[in-house]
């Protein structure tokens, strides 16, 4: 089994966030006060805590299922994948990325999580269609069936 397999688009997706995540960062240890976010707030602690453990947990369960079933050429349909077509991405960018942020008092994760999520966006049609090229109908069908199709 080839890495890229594995992968997707994974490595794209990081070549795109990472100057922003770097930048970011930089900006932020320098002018630490303009991303503070105040504490965070109980409210907004309570919220990225649920969010990241939310957001762990999908990203655990898409490797699992990528591990396993990947290797063996099994079309992903359950689990996570039963509700967005690219959750591992999806749930990394707009949970994991934003409450690691927002926990670390700064709101440096909502953007670079967006960018994340924007390149996940530019390059989910091509892994779409190498899926659709492999299993035919089948990802037609799963394509169809997933319950929110613009994640």
């Amino acid at each position: 089994m080839k890495l890229r397999v594995l992968v997707g688009s994974g490595d794209r997706i990081g070549l795109v966030t990472l100057p922003f995540l770097v930048i970011g960062v930089i900006l932020n240890v320098a002018f630490p006060a303009v991303f503070a976010v105040g504490g965070p707030p109980p409210a907004l602690a309570v919220v990225s805590v649920l969010a990241l453990i939310a957001g762990v947990t999908v990203w655990a369960w898409s490797i699992a299922l990528i591990l396993t079933r990947v290797p063996r050429r099994r079309l992903i349909t359950t689990g996570p994948y039963h509700l967005v077509r690219h959750p591992l991405y999806t749930g990394v960018a707009l949970l994991v990325v934003p409450a690691v942020g927002f926990l670390c008092d700064s709101w440096l994760g909502v953007p670079v999580g967006l960018v994340m999520y924007l390149a996940a966006r530019r390059y989910a049609p091509a892994e779409d269609a190498a899926l659709a090229k492999h299993f035919g109908p089948a990802w037609t069908a799963y394509r169809d069936s997933v319950k929110v199709s613009w994640l």
